[in-house]
């Protein structure tokens, strides 16, 4: 089961890929679309028998590499952790491989976007199912490189090219850090299997790094480093580049470019939450560094309060979503940091739904208005498109945590765990995330509002060509509008309940300290669904109703709106700081060396230096048989001279 598991999205995107011509476009549609059903069947059938029977297992596949202490399988971990991952990976892949079915309807290269579908489903079982590091990272290349390609699918775009490129860039930064956090963890415990790791960090939590063997401790600003410090900063720098955490994030809303299905396959429910996986999977060594959790828990609560700050103001309806999804990840990372580690997987698991919900339902949106994704150039269309609109409004109501949806259950508990860690950092998160809830609310509600209500703005398309999407389209909404509802209270007490008889996560989480049981305050608690509700009146009010004031605020808070608008001015400082300078670098090397000397004094030179002779031995080709036969006699005279002296 696990294998077939593992292997069905590989074999569909072969033959899409490889032989989509062939079997034709609708051919390689059902396949892959079936390929990746019957894989997230059987994920669900795994994760019902974790749940109820405790099932673990670790298939080997095959031996990977053996070379020395370092002995690296090919296999299949099953664990709660890992089971949970399963079921969002294939449920969300096979429900936008349906989707796509209809979205991509007029592409002209159906097989090719469906088989980097299946390819990037598989690359991402491989690194979920991982035994080792090493598997990990084939499976963390493999989603990046899929991603590229997803990402840059309408190559013919120059916008959809710079992002993917941009996104293959920013990714190496954090891949580097990875990789400098694996070769670590090889150098130390002389392996890079999960279970051997996590068993030795132990033993080894108050080593500190020496560069020399006679030298003192490595050390940073004066102060000495533990190596378990330096893993985790490692590997959280790994996890901020894939999840798109502050200075690590200008990726994500760029990688908009790429058709609407990939952004709700990547970018909201699975590849960018690798990183938060990442830190689950290694809690056992997180669990002893207090400095990489409050690294991740500060990183975490201002990218939440960023990219609301960002997408309050963003007029693309894909982007905005895409700042929501960096936002919601950023919820996931400081819960991690507070040692909830259950409750941000349970997050992460109940916003797969949600946020791939609302990425469909734009797609829906921009599929009715020919392409058009600038919210202001739509409005008062709720009726046109119903389902569209009914499925947005569910996605919205969970994604801002409204009363008994499933962002309610999986948000409030990221605060509350957040304010009864009880340390400072613990806290300052909680009233952050508070803030930012009120935040997130405020911009999806004008996110509805502005595309379904108020005044049709739109003049290049007429309202009565806007209509509903195919329901291809539209039945994985439905299902993804019931979890959406549903998931948060169905697995509420699953994911973070409180048990002695019982513990779903069983060894797959490390808990160096268990979390509390202690209640929050009141006001801690409904504080929250408060501001949720009190957003939605305001929003209108803002958006719809007054927009006067809303003008009006803008212009008295000029600096702050250009700075929202601008994404904080992240793009321009890297520009300024890292792509200028390499451009002027890249300019001088190719002009004074490439130029100047290489090719001067090499192909250039060589082929200057063959035409100066070619040119010379030219002029002894006069035509004259008198003067050929004297060269003929001179050069006899000298060869008899030679035999005669020799």
């Amino acid at each position: 089961m696990e294998i077939s598991l593992l292997f069905l999205p590989l074999i569909a995107s072969i033959i899409s890929g490889f032989f989509g011509k062939y079997i034709g476009d609708r051919n390689s549609e059902i396949i892959t679309s079936l390929f990746v059903i019957a894989s997230a069947l059987l994920s669900i059938s795994i994760f019902y028998n974790v749940i109820i029977n405790g099932y673990e297992n670790n298939i080997v596949i095959a031996s990977w590499i053996n070379s020395g202490t370092l002995n690296v399988n090919w296999s299949i971990k099953i664990d709660p952790l890992s089971s949970v991952m399963l079921v969002v990976v294939t449920a969300i892949s096979a429900l936008v491989h349906i989707y796509s079915i209809g979205y991509m309807s007029h592409d002209p290269h159906k097989p090719r976007f469906m088989a980097y579908l299946s390819l990037f489903t598989f690359a991402m079982l491989t690194l979920v199912t991982a035994d080792n590091f090493l598997q990990l990272f084939f499976g963390w290349e493999g989603v990046g490189l899929c991603s590229y390609f997803l990402i840059g699918f309408w190559f013919k775009k120059d916008t959809a090219n710079a992002a993917a490129i941009k996104a293959f860039l920013v990714n190496r930064v954090g891949d580097f850090g990875l990789a400098l956090g694996i070769f670590l963890i090889f150098y130390l415990f002389g392996t890079v299997n999960y279970d051997e790791v996590f068993l030795k960090i132990p033993e080894l939590v108050n080593k500190e790094i020496s560069l020399l063997n006679n030298s003192p401790p490595f050390a940073f600003l004066g102060t000495a480093v533990r190596s378990i410090d330096i893993i985790c900063l490692l590997l959280f720098v790994g996890a901020m580049g894939k999840s798109a955490q502050l200075f690590l994030h200008t990726w994500l809303p760029d990688a908009m470019e790429g058709p609407t299905p990939v952004s709700a396959l990547i970018h909201a429910a699975t590849m960018v939450t690798a990183g938060v996986f990442l830190v689950v999977r290694c809690s056992p060594i997180f669990e002893y560094s207090v400095l990489a959790l409050n690294v991740v828990t500060v990183i975490g609560m201002s990218t939440a309060l960023f990219a609301a700050t960002v997408a309050l103001v963003q007029t693309d309806i894909k982007k905005i979503i895409a700042y929501s999804t960096c936002s919601q990840l950023g919820y996931m990372f400081f819960a991690a940091g507070v040692g909830a580690y259950n409750v941000a997987m349970f997050h992460l698991f109940t916003h797969a739904f949600f946020k791939a919900l609302l990425f469909l339902g734009s797609g829906s949106v921009i599929h009715a208005f020919n392409n058009e994704q600038n919210i202001n150039k739509m409005g008062n269309v709720w009726k046109k498109i119903p389902y569209t609109w009914i499925m947005m409004i569910i996605g919205t109501l969970a994604l801002t945590g409204f009363p008994f949806l499933s962002g309610f259950y999986s948000k409030d508990a990221i605060i509350e765990f957040a304010y009864l860690k009880g340390n400072t950092s613990g806290i300052i998160a909680s009233y952050i995330g508070i803030f930012t809830a009120f935040l997130t609310s405020l911009y999806s509600w004008r996110l509805i509002f502005k595309t379904f209500h108020g005044k049709f703005n739109n003049e290049e398309i007429k309202k009565e060509k806007i209509h509903e999407s195919p329901i291809v389209m539209i039945v994985p909404l439905i299902i993804l509008s019931v979890g959406s509802i549903f998931a948060g209270f169905l697995f509420k007490d699953i994911f973070i309940g409180y048990s002695d008889n019982y513990n779903f996560w069983n060894n797959s989480i490390k808990f160096l300290n268990p979390l509390t049981n202690e209640h929050p305050p009141l006001f801690i608690i409904i504080i929250t669904p408060i501001l949720v509700i009190l957003s939605i009146p305001i929003s209108y009010y803002l958006f719809i109703k007054n927009e006067k004031i809303t003008h009006s605020i803008v212009e008295s808070n000029k600096f702050l709106y250009n700075l929202f608008l601008n994404k904080w001015y992240f793009d321009e400082f890297y520009k300024f700081i890292f792509v200028d300078p390499a451009k002027k670098i890249g300019l001088f090397f190719w002009k004074s060396i490439d130029i100047n000397v290489i090719d001067k004094f090499g192909p250039d030179g060589i082929s200057k230096l063959v035409k100066f002779f070619s040119l010379k031995a030219k002029t002894f080709q006069s035509g004259y048989i008198y003067q050929y036969a004297f060269i003929m006699l001179l050069g006899f005279s000298a060869i008899l001279t030679f035999l005669i002296l020799n």
